[in-house]
């Protein structure tokens, strides 16, 4: 694939009436769970790749933090899983709302144009979390990421987000043999090997709990100092780390928040000052 077809294939950002319509669209949900963010000013309006954990379900977190950027006039984008785009309507509705296909050429096209980006380095396997991985980063040997910041000298900005993970409890995951004939088709219909789990939310219903979410963004680390080295990937491996620990210590810092917020119930929250 040539630069020109690389070009040609990602979409720009999304208008400001697409972004008002989602905003628009997602207002009642976040009256609900009225979000905690920290830090936010520490991202920047252009050329950051933000780098964070991805909760289990995917939907129930990205949004809204997304929301959170949106109405500061940040624009991002976001990478999403291939298999996102191989479903009709689907694709669309995502392209409408800044996300594109986290390809290799794409991201380093959006890097080029100087774009902030969001990546979840776990991708898909992060979101179809088996029991016992509640709030645990799930990123393999992945280091994609950090080698594409390097090599555009784009600065990472680790994020962390905590309380999707308190929505909803896992009945049944994707290593469950009653999940079998759902792996083979995902895996021939998408091209994916991840099972989303069965999830209980409200009483016995999979609808998730309205419970309360919260956004770290954390000290910008810059990649200049490591210009020119990425194919080194003991240097990618470094920032990698870097970026992972702060990630890690960010989910620390928000699950003490969480405990200790007062406002933490819904109803504390739709009858309290800080309701939006």
């Amino acid at each position: 694939m040539t630069d020109s077809d690389t070009t040609a294939r990602v979409p720009g950002p999304p208008s400001d009436e697409e972004l008002g319509r989602a905003l628009r669209l997602i207002e009642p949900i976040r009256k609900v769970i009225n979000p905690k963010v920290y830090d936010i000013e520490n991202v920047p309006r252009q050329r950051a790749l933000l780098v964070g954990n991805h909760t289990v379900m995917g939907m129930l977190d990205s949004p809204l933090m997304c929301a959170e950027l949106w109405e500061r006039g940040i624009v991002v984008r976001s990478l999403g899983d291939h298999a996102h785009f191989k479903v009709p309507v689907w694709r669309e509705v995502l392209t409408a709302c800044g996300v594109v296909d986290g390809t290799r050429a794409i991201t380093s096209e959006l890097m080029r144009r100087g774009e902030v980006i969001l990546v979840y380095p776990g991708g898909g396997r992060e979101v179809a979390k088996r029991k016992g991985e509640k709030y645990r980063l799930i990123w393999k040997e992945r280091i994609g990421f950090a080698r594409l910041a390097i090599e555009h000298g784009y600065t990472i900005v680790p994020f962390a987000a905590v309380g999707a993970e308190d929505a909803v409890d896992i009945m049944i995951d994707g290593d469950n043999a009653l999940l079998a004939p759902t792996r083979l088709f995902v895996e021939k219909v998408l091209g994916s090997p991840n099972v989303m789990p069965i999830t209980r939310g409200i009483g016995m219903t999979p609808f998730p709990r309205p419970e309360r979410q919260y956004y770290w963004f954390g000290e910008p680390i810059p990649t200049e100092p490591f210009k020119g080295q990425q194919a080194d990937d003991a240097v990618v491996r470094l920032v990698r780390e870097q970026t992972k620990n702060a990630v890690e210590a960010g989910m620390e810092f928000l699950l003490g928040e969480r405990e200790n917020d007062p406002n933490r119930s819904v109803m504390q929250r739709l009858l309290g000052p800080e309701r939006r």
